[in-house]
């Protein structure tokens, strides 16, 4: 028996040595629940950064759909651009018998342009979006030519609108990155922030000729959400556009053809809340580089021209690279681009934006030109 035993412990001390010595697969933590990516129920679905514009999730975002509604954002955001608030717009029986989602105006009734804006935005009026495209264009076809002329001007390459409302029609799509990229753009107009964001107001304290409540729920559901907008057709389904404040940005989340859309915002809201975090990357006019210039004394420095600062993946390495041109030769002038920061997280390209010349450059004068 003890020879037994000798020759069972000697195997035993022979296998613990092997398990020291011989690699075993590597055992990867589980990742976090609260970072992992969310399974969200929609058919097109994205949230962006509003200032960056950097891409924080996406599901089928460049995907064209009907996009309902939420076509009222673009058709806010002309009329803020190319109407008088204080106009008196008289609504015409067009307006008046419009169908689906309406504020419930009477022909021949007369509305600023401000309160049909809260009617549009609001309460989702297709009589209030008809009202205004026709008091300040004079006509439905023109106004929606200011819209899609308005849509190219920002950016928005798969969006094209026949509408102010949003009803389905043939040619009326979007998608989810340019409704958010269209979003992000309107966040930038104090007004329709202002607009967005009011939870009820009384008409009697502006004016109005009805008093409105919001119909966007997330409005009270999600702490620091300031809009933007509902939208429901057969088509595109349930749609919301929203705005979350997060650090001191806006995060703009969209959901297309989403019968859980309330649930599913927030889905997407804390995710990004739990796998991201603000990284400021360079102040505002702070210098960023100086380079030498040909055919000049004078050192030239680079700067941004808009603090940076951008949202990056908990725990992940950061690292910021400077690209000029490798030659620069006088004269160089001011506010002239010249290279980019580039935004690495962890070795991944995620932002890029330009640098600006400071200031002038002169050319050393030739010793003829200096003598004259």
């Amino acid at each position: 028996m003890c020879k037994r035993k000798k020759v069972i412990c000697l195997l035993l001390l022979l296998f613990n040595i092997l398990c020291i010595f011989i690699p075993g697969k590597e055992v990867k933590a589980e990742p976090n629940e609260k970072t992992k990516v969310p399974v969200v129920y929609a058919r097109n679905a994205i949230a962006i950064d509003a200032k960056s514009k950097r891409v924080l999730y996406e599901k089928n975002a460049h995907v064209i759909t009907p996009m309902a509604s939420t076509t009222k954002i673009i058709t806010a955001c002309v009329a803020l651009r190319y109407g008088d608030l204080n106009k008196k717009v008289t609504i015409s029986s067009r307006a008046a018998s419009i169908r689906g989602s309406v504020v419930g105006y009477k022909e021949g009734e007369q509305v600023t342009i401000k309160e049909l804006l809260y009617g549009l935005m609001l309460k989702s009026g297709n009589d209030a979006a008809i009202a205004i495209a026709e008091g300040i264009s004079g006509s439905v076809d023109e106004f929606v030519k200011l819209m899609n002329e308005y849509a190219t001007e920002i950016g928005l390459v798969d969006t094209h609108f026949e509408s102010p409302h949003g009803l389905d029609s043939a040619n009326h799509y979007t998608t989810a990155y340019d409704l958010a990229i269209a979003t992000a753009h309107a966040k930038e107009i104090d007004e329709f922030n202002k607009i967005v964001a009011t939870k009820d107001i009384d008409g009697s304290s502006e004016g109005f000729s009805r008093s409105f409540h919001n119909i966007n729920k997330i409005l009270w559901q999600i702490p620091g959400a300031n809009g933007v907008k509902t939208g429901y057709t057969g088509q595109a389904g349930k749609c919301l556009v929203s705005s979350v404040k997060m650090d001191d940005s806006d995060i703009i989340i969209v959901v297309i053809n989403c019968p859980g859309r309330w649930k599913e915002t927030a889905k997407i809201d804390d995710y990004i809340k739990n796998t991201y975090e603000f990284k400021k990357i360079v102040e505002k006019d702070r210098k960023i580089k100086s380079l030498t210039v040909e055919k000049s004394k004078d050192k030239l420095n680079l700067k941004s021209k808009t603090t940076i600062k951008i949202p990056v993946k908990k725990g992940s390495k950061v690292e910021v690279k400077i690209k000029v041109p490798k030659e620069i030769e006088a004269p160089v002038y001011a506010n002239l681009k010249l290279g980019t920061i580039n935004v690495y997280e962890d070795k991944k390209l995620i932002y890029t934006t330009p640098l600006y010349s400071e200031s002038d450059v002169r050319k050393n004068k030739g010793i003829f030109r200096w003598l004259k």
